[in-house]
């Protein structure tokens, strides 16, 4: 935490800090679009107090990969399940990786030394 953050927002890849109109212009889309892939279940926004969606970079960069395969001709419907797939696929491979890192370390550290 500092004094310009002091909730360590600012680190905090979760954090809903963008709002619709803002997180349109970062992906250079519109917020219909963003719409859209909450409805099809890419992403859900927080909603702010008021009611307002908000999102986060993490949600924006799982639009980003929705965008860039919409705007190569696939339907936004099949662009967000692709995403969602590649997620999957992503998250299967961290759980691999670490199962092998585990099988692969001693089972008694103590009696390797």
């Amino acid at each position: 935490m500092t004094a310009e953050d002091p909730h360590g927002r600012l680190d905090d890849d979760h954090y809903p800090a963008y709002t619709t109109g803002r997180a349109a212009e970062l992906l250079g889309t519109t917020p219909s679009f963003l719409r859209a892939v909450e409805q099809a279940r890419l992403i859900t926004p927080q909603r702010s107090a008021g009611g307002h969606r908000r999102y986060s970079r993490h949600q924006l960069r799982i639009a980003a990969r929705a965008r860039e395969l919409a705007d190569h001709g696939t339907s936004i419907e099949a662009a967000c399940r692709i995403a969602i797939l590649e997620g999957r696929l992503e998250q299967a491979h961290r759980v691999n990786t670490e199962q092998h890192r585990r099988n692969d370390e001693p089972a008694n550290p103590t009696a390797a030394a």
